[in-house]
């Protein structure tokens, strides 16, 4: 039977701890950038460093606010569906999301001197902009038959070497993180201790060996990570234009998972008795961070601008407050009634901090007068230089991310054809994976269409985004590596309203 999410005993007890376990995908899901904003930046794929002219545009280089020739502003709501396709030892199981967001706003200010002026600066333009960086609603589903391992490996491992009367002695919120998790095994009949004294360090499972293991998997995620973006440009003699951006980051996830495993196998060890088990947790992260956008754009034509932008790494500060239960089913009760079950308020834990990396972006458009344009952005990012601090907590996933993640390329291309009032506009985008081997986290190949109407002193703009990208996931971080693989598919509508002022 299917398993949803059943957090129960909500109460408000919290605590401060020392950071939980955190994972490599909890860094790059910050670190990574989606494709958002403005309905024609959408409809172009992004591919705005060198154009400008777009509100959104400046979150690629901050130079492009440059380019409107009035004050400007525009709102922006978009509809997203993000389906999964997930396959877990040859069983294969879909689900969608959709949400409806309105995800930008904006306005930038134009100043120009009179045209008998003799200044070389001319022009500025000062803006004020607001969108979310990322959406994290999403879905997913994966089911099948494990038939290896049992969802108890994870409390057994992480008992292991944890002294008994840790578990017994203590209250759940004096103990840190792994013996939080053991001690949910514990209070359940999951694992007994080998040999019944109080400094017993070793432990055996009360999960019947055998295989075949059925298992379900519900992760509901729900959150965004908004920017508010501070902007200055400024034009000389009409051919250098340099622009910097001030960034406030807003952080907001709330992610729900239920694993559950039942376990109908007829051949028992001696003293095995569990034959369900529903494990269940919910994380909160909040928080909030800046960064900092440095561009120039240089038109040595009329027709050509080349375009060269910096993105500073984003410092982010953050707070997690997890709460987690466990409830088991055991061989010996008929009725099926009365599940053993330990369930916790939820424990604030202490603050800690992420250090993205920066971003380099270099971009050409050619500008085919009032016919339209054509344009592409080239951008690197190395994901090696993520950091999680403080260094000590998490030197072992500092570690690995130095190792495993690498320089990733990012390519968009977006043009622009108008027909009188109307534009219509296309673009595609690839993403590199993070990862050095891209199993775990994929490649993202993105394609977009646009239309816009412009009715003088307002336009409205529509575009339509897709994107895919392939993940592994695991049900549970350790003692059971088995991965669900994930086809994430991306259908996204944008509409745009802009006005003249």
């Amino acid at each position: 039977m299917k398993k949803y999410l059943l957090l129960l005993c909500m109460g408000m007890s919290f605590s401060n701890m020392h950071a939980q376990e955190t994972t490599p995908e909890d860094v790059i899901r910050l670190a990574t950038d989606n494709l958002t904003g403005t309905a024609r930046f959408r409809g172009m794929s992004g591919a705005f460093g060198a154009v400008g002219g777009d509100l959104s545009a400046i979150s690629v280089n901050p130079a492009g606010s440059i380019f409107f020739n009035n004050n400007y502003a525009t709102i922006t709501g978009s509809v997203y569906n993000a389906k999964n396709r997930s396959r877990y030892f040859g069983t294969s199981t879909n689900d969608t999301d959709s949400t409806l967001d309105i995800n930008q706003i904006g306005a930038v200010f134009i100043f120009k001197d009179g045209a008998d002026s003799k200044n070389d600066w001319k022009k500025i333009a000062v803006g004020l902009n607001y969108e979310n960086a990322n959406n994290f609603n999403n879905s997913v589903f994966s089911a099948g038959v494990n038939p290896y391992n049992s969802i108890g490996n994870y409390f057994l491992n992480i008992a292991q070497g944890i002294p008994t009367n840790v578990l017994t002695d203590y209250s759940y919120y004096d103990l840190n993180f792994y013996e939080q998790q053991a001690y949910l095994g514990y209070d359940t009949y999951i694992f007994e201790p080998t040999v019944d004294a109080a400094n017993n360090t070793s432990y055996y499972t009360n999960i019947p060996n055998g295989g075949n293991y059925y298992q379900e998997n519900q992760i509901l995620t729900t959150g965004y990570n908004g920017k508010l973006t501070g902007n200055f440009s400024a034009s000389y003699k009409d051919i250098l234009f340099l622009g910097g951006n001030l960034n406030f980051h807003f952080v907001n996830i709330e992610r729900l998972s239920s694993v559950y495993e039942s376990n109908e196998n007829p051949v028992y060890d001696t003293g095995s008795t569990i034959s369900e088990i529903l494990f269940e947790n919910r994380l909160w992260t909040t928080g909030s961070g800046f960064s900092f956008n440095l561009g120039a754009i240089v038109k040595p034509i009329e027709s050509l601008r080349i375009g060269l932008a910096y993105e500073s790494p984003t410092w982010l500060r953050l707070t997690d407050e997890l709460q987690q239960g466990v409830s088991t089913q055991s061989l010996n009760n008929q009725d099926g009634n009365e599940f053993p079950f330990s369930y916790h308020d939820p424990i604030t834990y202490l603050p800690y901090t992420i250090q993205t990396p920066g971003k380099w972006t270099g971009s050409m458009a050619y500008i085919f007068g009032k016919r339209g344009l054509l344009s592409v952005d080239v951008s690197t990012k190395d994901y090696s230089n993520t950091r999680i601090k403080p260094k000590n907590d998490y030197a072992g996933i500092n570690q690995f991310m130095s190792n495993a993640l690498d320089n990733a390329m990012e390519i968009r291309v977006g043009g622009e054809f108008k027909i009188k009032q109307v534009s219509l506009r296309a673009g595609y985008c690839f993403e590199e994976s993070p990862y050095k081997v891209d199993e775990a986290f994929g490649d993202l190949t993105g394609y977009t269409g646009g239309i816009g109407y412009n009715f003088g002193e307002s336009r409205l703009d529509l575009a339509y985004s897709y994107d895919h990208r392939n993940s592994n996931q695991a049900l549970i971080s350790s003692g059971m590596t088995d991965p669900a693989r994930i086809s994430r598919y991306n259908n996204n509508v944008t509409l745009s309203y802009s006005i003249n002022f």
